[in-house]
């Protein structure tokens, strides 16, 4: 009986050990899956008016439907909550990217989780890009 328990365990431990990752590949997978969040969460835009650019955030958020928790100017940041049936947290930071670009970046959290799914992110990059062009080509009366 002892000696069926001790092959189970052997084959037991064999079996997981073979499904585990070795460290390398543990950090080349989430090393792959960051840059690709990044990509999602990250947009330049072709002007050097940050104060301008946050306040175009800002506007983008409030049309999106985000309730406008805190802006800081100095810092180059928005933390804005949507709460239409779940609790949908976005930071964006603004900062300059060079003498002539801006660089958006924004971060998205549901019930205190990271989002991954690039959607909220596209949304979010589609508004604001229209608020830019339209933005940057107004023309006065």
């Amino acid at each position: 009986m002892r000696g069926h328990f001790l092959v189970a365990a052997i084959c037991a431990v064999t079996v997981l050990s073979g499904c585990q990752m070795n460290s390398r590949d543990q950090v080349l997978q989430t090393s792959a899956s960051a840059v690709q969040l990044r990509s999602f969460q990250t947009r330049t835009f072709d002007t050097a008016d940050r104060t301008q650019t946050l306040r175009t955030v800002i506007a983008t958020l409030q049309d999106l439907g985000f309730v406008v928790d805190k802006a800081d100017a100095t810092l180059g940041s928005v933390s804005a909550t949507k709460l239409e049936g779940y609790a949908l947290r976005m930071t964006v930071t603004v900062r300059p990217l060079g003498p002539e670009r801006t660089m958006v970046r924004a971060n998205a959290e549901y019930n205190a989780e990271a989002v991954e799914d690039p959607a909220p992110y596209q949304r979010f990059f589609d508004a604001l890009e229209k608020a830019m062009f339209l933005t940057a080509h107004e023309v006065e009366g």
